[in-house]
């Protein structure tokens, strides 16, 4: 088996229809025929790749086309892989265990103390085969969608990073990462914070009185090729407090409307029961469900009581 190569920025367009049609034909067998998965906005696959660095991976047949790839991602300590697939005529033949594991030696080799995936929960065939890798089940992240009030407005004083000079955004990114290595030491996502601003697919927020007790990362662009944005899509968030919490979503609401945007997506891990109760009484919907999973000894994150950290492991 040949080994990996980067991905490059040139390969989007590859890996973008061995996506489509792996997850398409996986769909299907899951008995949603039908079902299409489109093709992702190469300014979201540059977002993920970029950040990803090394970590984005791809295995070639003997014409040079394009047969697997995976992106593992690494924030400080929290290690994590996705999107990744295997071309559909290559699929039981031992490919997607040399994909799955290059991914596992590579955050190893970067030292996370998080490695993780997410899968479908109805999909039972992938769940088996992740777990004879040593992945074990975990909670679910659920897709939660809230609709922005008419004329929202509020008063909750915070800090946008895009308002900022360059000086003055790292300043603030390192500021994050020092507030959350204090709840989540090793924890980082400062590449993500300046990636976003830098290639305008969103923007974060920070919410601060004596110093930071929140921010959420969030894009606005479009995640499927050739669509217009749906809505606000929440990537990053920690929060000091429910209450945190609760100014992080308005001020959301707010940021959504200044870009048009009538809906906001929150991918929230179920193991903060209290942060996911305060979601439904906010009046947002369930949309999707996916299963986390985790290496087994590679799931250390534990937080102070009341905090919370959303952190999505898709792009």
């Amino acid at each position: 088996m040949h080994r990996p190569s980067r991905i490059g920025i040139t390969d989007i367009d590859d890996i973008n229809r061995v996506f489509s049609d792996a997850f398409t034909d996986r769909y299907r067998r899951d008995g949603l025929v039908g079902v299409r998965v489109p093709r992702l906005n190469p300014a979201i696959w540059r977002y993920a790749l970029e950040g990803a660095g090394t970590g984005a991976m791809l295995w070639r047949d003997e014409r040079g086309q394009v047969m697997a790839f995976n992106v593992a991602h690494c924030s400080g300590r929290e290690g994590w892989m996705g999107p990744l697939a295997v071309r559909t005529d290559r699929q039981g033949f031992g490919l997607g265990q040399v994909v799955v594991m290059s991914a596992v030696k590579w955050l190893q080799s970067r030292s996370a103390s998080t490695i993780g995936l997410e899968t479908m929960p109805r999909t039972v065939d992938n769940i088996g085969f992740y777990s004879r890798l040593g992945f074990l089940p975990g909670h679910l992240t659920v897709t939660a969608v809230g609709d922005v009030r008419p004329r929202v407005a509020t008063d909750i004083p915070f800090v946008r990073l895009s308002n900022l000079s360059r000086t003055h955004q790292e300043e603030l990114i390192a500021g994050c990462r020092a507030r959350l290595d204090q709840s989540a030491p090793g924890y980082d996502f400062s590449r993500e914070l300046m990636l976003t601003e830098e290639l305008g697919v969103g923007d974060t927020i920070v919410l601060e009185q004596g110093g930071i007790r929140g921010f959420a990362l969030w894009h606005h662009a479009a995640l499927v090729e050739a669509r217009p944005p749906e809505e606000l899509r929440l990537l990053k968030l920690f929060a000091d407090s429910r209450e945190t919490l609760d100014s992080l979503l308005a001020v959301l609401e707010v940021c959504a409307t200044e870009v048009a945007l009538g809906r906001i997506a929150v991918r929230a891990q179920t193991r903060f029961r209290d942060a996911y109760t305060l979601l439904v009484q906010r009046g947002y919907r369930v949309r999707w469900t996916d299963l986390r999973m985790t290496l087994e000894g590679y799931d250390s994150l534990t937080l102070p009581q009341g905090e919370v950290l959303f952190s999505n492991w898709e792009i």
